[in-house]
């Protein structure tokens, strides 16, 4: 299947359903309008679901065309066995996204022409299309992120994820109350999504300053000659700023503590379909960077950068747990616990063994499982009762039966409980933690966030769905509708399939030899190495090279 359709499928798919909004405003059936504009974006968005399990068996042909000749940029993508399952996480959780959004999609409020998010509204259907078209374009975003490999185009899908998140926090998010932020007085879900952006472009501008220097050292944008140039070896100290460069762009996105601050509030104030993407997907842009760029680029600098990055891991996994712990609400507990469960994914990234890459790999497909499915289900609560407190629920299991054990379930993912999704990874990562000489102490400090998980998401499901009801309002809650079924249904039937099978997930890496070579496993020589294969089959290797001037 040409992997150019199924990248920019969502993005015809947008432009069809904003002319679709524009021209159907005098339909006077509105339900029929926005039911028909939320079904077209449902379409779209398993039709590229579909087409892209086609990759499942083989990796796509490369895409190699003209682009932008006249400063050597070209349009070339790529499929290996380190993007495909997070492309394929994509186009799996964009429809879940499009069904949970289904009741809840409102009108736009008027006040956001001039940033403060006053009440108000304008047509509904125009709120409508406009939502699914922020939602397939941003998919088409994320997809062309995981697979292009021209350093500019690369750049450009990157930044092009901030216009539909921008819109879906600023314009759909939670109505909230006003916070001072720079000038002025401003909405949260402004005030949150302004921070969102403003990280990602600080970010941003220094990746740029890395990119634009390797084109002049380097003479070429594309991906595979400057990984041919990096592998001849960059001068060490350039490595050095070249590696912050990038990596701070990308620690941003994880985000890596310290710089996690914009994610709580950008959850708390997203959307469900916005948080379910948010954290599913797009947190993953910063270990899929630094796994494709940082470790095959800058070897020397990620050698020498280890045991430091190493630490901001751990801290990252301990803070974010005991800060969960203290949470009143639902969904900050969950964007808490996501500081803590992508700390063990940089861990295993910068643990330079097969085991270690191999977990952080899974681990980032498992947390968009789980965690984009607690957000859903935290969305499915809110929706009925309107408040996210832990403490105004309580004993609802008795009411919403199936809610609770799907809720328990993904938990159970969460935490790491053996099989199910989550433990592969974190199991993978400790044990190639454990194998790094000199970095047995992380590892302890990292299984203690394995058990702090532990605790504070099982005292959360204590609180919220045993004991007695103690609010009157929770009397009247209803247990997950057909839809809402539907919807959980096939998430937690893959919080299984990987833990139970985890072979035919980490074969499709090996197949790929994305993750099959790394040797001598622990060696303070050896780092993580990313090239591509010669040929057209598109298949990557992540490989442990000594770096230049090592024994």
């Amino acid at each position: 299947m040409n992997l150019t359709l199924v990248v920019f499928l969502p993005l015809v798919g947008a432009i069809v359903l904003a002319l679709a909004g524009l021209f159907s405003h005098g339909v006077a059936d509105r339900a029929m309008r926005d039911n028909a504009l939320k079904a077209g974006a449902l379409i779209v968005s398993l039709v590229t679901f579909v087409l892209s399990l086609a990759y499942i068996g083989a990796s796509p042909d490369p895409v190699y065309r003209a682009w932008i000749p006249s400063i050597g940029s070209v349009f070339h993508l790529r499929m290996d066995g380190i993007s495909v399952w997070l492309f394929i996480l994509t186009t799996f959780l964009t429809p879940i996204c499009v069904l949970a959004s289904w009741r809840n999609t409102r009108s736009v409020p008027a006040g956001v022409m001039s940033a403060y998010g006053d009440d108000g509204g304008v047509s509904g259907e125009r709120g409508v299309a406009g939502f699914m078209v922020a939602l397939l374009t941003l998919e088409t975003a994320m997809l062309g992120t995981f697979v292009a490999y021209d350093l500019v185009l690369f750049f450009v899908f990157w930044e092009m994820m901030l216009i539909p998140m921008y819109l879906l926090i600023g314009i759909w998010g939670s109505p909230g109350t006003r916070s001072t932020f720079l000038f002025g007085r401003v909405s949260e879900r402004v005030y949150a999504t302004m921070k969102f952006v403003l990280y990602t472009m600080a970010g941003s501008a220094l990746m740029l300053v890395g990119i634009l220097y390797l084109r002049a050292e380097t003479g070429s944008f594309d991906l595979t000659l400057v990984t041919a140039h990096a592998a001849e070896g960059f001068d060490r100290r350039a490595q050095y700023w070249l590696f912050w460069a990038f990596f701070v762009a990308f620690a941003i996105k994880v985000p890596l503590f310290p710089f996690h601050t914009w994610l709580p509030d950008a959850h708390t104030q997203a959307p469900t379909a916005g948080s379910i993407i948010l954290a599913g997907v797009m947190l993953k842009m910063g270990a899929y960077g630094i796994i494709r760029f940082c470790l095959p680029l800058f070897p020397d600098a990620a050698l020498f950068y280890a045991p430091f990055v190493s630490v901001l891991a751990v801290v990252g996994i301990i803070y974010g747990a005991l800060v969960a712990m203290v949470q009143p609400d639902m969904k900050r507990l969950v964007a808490y616990s996501s500081v803590s469960h992508l700390g063990f994914i940089v861990l295993g990234l910068f643990s330079g063994t097969n085991a270690g890459v191999q977990g952080a790999v899974i681990q980032m497909v498992s947390h968009g499982i789980s965690t984009g499915a607690l957000f859903m289900l935290v969305g499915m609560l809110y929706d009925r009762r309107h408040t996210r407190q832990i403490s105004d629920f309580g004993g609802i299991a008795k009411r919403m039966p199936a809610y609770a054990a799907v809720f328990v379930i993904v938990t159970f993912s969460s935490i790491g409980l053996p099989g199910t999704n989550g433990f592969v990874g974190e199991f993978l990562i400790l044990l190639g933690t454990f194998a790094t000489e000199g970095r047995a102490v992380y590892a302890v400090f990292a299984a203690l966030g394995v058990i702090l998980a532990a605790v504070y998401m099982l005292w959360m499901v204590q609180r919220v769905f045993f004991g007695p009801i103690r609010h009157s309002a929770n009397e009247d809650l209803t247990d997950l509708t057909l839809r809402e079924l539907a919807v959980a249904a096939p998430l937690v039937v893959v919080v299984f399939l990987i833990g139970v099978f985890p072979k035919y997930f980490l074969d499709r890496m090996d197949a790929d030899h994305a993750v099959s070579d790394l040797r001598k496993a622990g060696s303070a020589k050896e780092i993580v190495r990313v090239s591509p294969q010669e040929g057209g089959s598109g298949h990557g290797s992540i490989e442990v090279h000594a770096p230049a001037g090592g024994h």
